[in-house]
């Protein structure tokens, strides 16, 4: 099932593949309805190291099962845009902490934990249609805040949150000034 040359073409993407076999994420996603939901085969395979194991982890893991130290020890160990995005989309948006991880990981330092903290936003936008638009105008605020991170898989998470945010219908919170001519990060 791995094919070794396709890892040019992942690293041509950004994608960290000192540990990948070069399998793509449609067979994954077949091998994961193959296999079902299985908290404990998530967690052996996200153990291996194996690029595509993780991501598999994420598919089969069972998200009522999810602690929240297994997100920090997972998001810990992320080198890769397309694991921190697949962890965040297949996985920890369907956790009972996607809210609280999203704000917090939102203004931590490290490029992909941070990066996870706009990701969950962007998800949430996508998958959780049932959730208050408060909660998304918090988010807002969060990004207007936090958008001067210089760094490119930052940005464009903080990209990815304010476009999926704004596909949902939430407005502008008040006394916001994000849709501002005057405020460099709106314009």
């Amino acid at each position: 099932m791995g094919d070794p040359s396709r890892l040019a073409g992942m690293q041509r993407f950004g994608i960290d593949t000192e540990h990948a076999l070069g399998i793509s994420v449609t067979e994954l996603r077949g091998v994961a309805r193959t296999l079902g939901h299985d908290h404990l085969l998530a967690g052996a395979l996200w153990r291996s190291g194996i690029h595509e194991a993780r991501m598999l982890a994420s598919m089969v893991d069972e998200p009522q099962r999810v602690t929240p130290g297994q997100m920090e020890a997972w998001i810990a160990r992320v080198r890769s845009w397309d694991l921190c995005d697949g962890l965040c989309g297949n996985l920890f948006d369907r956790t009972p902490y996607w809210f609280d991880k999203a704000v917090e990981w939102s203004g931590r330092e490290p490029e992909f934990t941070k990066r996870a903290g706009f990701a969950l936003m962007a998800w949430a936008a996508v998958h959780r249609k049932d959730e208050p638009d408060e909660r998304f105008e918090r988010f807002l605020r969060l990004i207007e805040e936090r958008a001067t991170d210089g760094r490119n898989y930052v940005k464009k998470a903080v990209s990815w949150a304010l476009r999926q945010i704004g596909k949902c219908g939430t407005g502008t919170p008040p006394g916001s000034d994000l849709d501002s001519a005057s405020t460099p990060r709106a314009r």
